[in-house]
């Protein structure tokens, strides 16, 4: 079984940065993408951002351009999310996902790690 193992939430001010990383249990899944998506209290969850497995094409919600950094290492089977400059708006749970080869949408998801931005 598979899992994606979120790190690096937390409670910060406006202004601030943070990184959150995840990684595949499995070195070996066969991904197309990973991705970050949140979700707020009270809002349905929405993407953040993206990134191809091959070749790093990177996708952001306007929202967050210029502000968040999505990267992978594929050696280590993780993805990152370097976000700076956080708004109190950012505060979510953020949950990476994978997109595998051949599988219609994001298919597998991780536990999620709360973001919090706050005076």
């Amino acid at each position: 079984q598979v899992q994606l193992v979120e790190s690096g939430g937390g409670v910060v001010q406006p202004g601030d940065s943070l990184s959150l990383s995840c990684a595949a249990s499995r070195r070996t899944l066969s991904m197309y993408a990973m991705g970050w998506f949140r979700q707020a209290p009270g809002k349905e969850r929405e993407f953040v951002s993206s990134i191809r497995w091959s070749g790093g094409t990177t996708y952001y919600t306007d929202s967050v351009k210029g502000r968040f950094t999505i990267s992978r290492d594929i050696a280590k089977s993780t993805v990152y999310l370097r976000m700076n400059s956080l708004k109190p708006e950012d505060t979510a749970v953020y949950y990476c996902a994978v997109h595998r080869v051949g599988a219609a949408n994001y298919d597998l998801w991780g536990q999620g790690t709360q973001v919090t931005v706050s005076s």
